[in-house]
């Protein structure tokens, strides 16, 4: 990444980071700082994450790496990754209509994960997300094995998890993902 895109993407990442300091209590922004010079790789994942909407930021520690983990954290799901099926195998199998991609396919392109439901209710715990939208979240082996996925989102106050076709997809439907710095 050339350094006058970085410069901007680390002020954006900053900025974020300063405003939403409850997402990351005890985490300094020299912290991310270091993590993020000692890991070129994750800017790439990074800039991707801020280009489709995502708003990453930090939003914990991973504990077995001693990393930080980035997570999006746009209001709804990253508008630059909705109207997307579950994977290449529903992207495949629609006979009509495709979609452009699949959520784990651009996911894998840009170095994240999609999140897990207990990922997506930790989130949940940092404030109000995908309160008019839904995200993909990622479904276990034997849901997918049936033809199945699920999605989150919150409503009412409450987190709902809801289970689909696989290939379908919807406007109002993105995923989150997180990156392990």
């Amino acid at each position: 990444m050339p350094a006058k895109e970085r410069d901007k993407l680390l002020q954006v990442l900053k900025l974020r980071f300063e405003k939403h300091m409850h997402r990351h209590a005890g985490i300094a922004w020299a912290q991310v700082l270091t993590r993020l010079e000692t890991h070129p790789d994750a800017w790439r994942s990074l800039q991707k994450m801020e280009a489709t909407g995502g708003e990453p930021d930090v939003i914990g520690r991973d504990e077995a790496s001693e990393g930080l983990i980035f997570c999006d954290c746009s209001p709804e799901s990253p508008a630059g990754r909705r109207s997307t099926c579950y994977d290449r195998q529903a992207l495949e199998s629609r006979k009509e209509h495709k979609p452009a991609n699949s959520a784990m396919d651009m996911a894998a392109d840009m170095g994240i994960e999609l999140l897990t439901e207990s990922q997506y209710r930790a989130l949940q715990q940092l404030g109000e997300f995908d309160n008019k939208t839904s995200s993909w979240i990622r479904t276990p082996p034997a849901i997918r094995a049936l033809g199945g996925a699920l999605f989150c989102d919150r409503r009412y106050g409450q987190v709902f998890v809801y289970h689909n076709g696989a290939q379908s997809y919807y406007s109002g439907r993105g995923f989150r993902g997180s990156l392990r710095v």
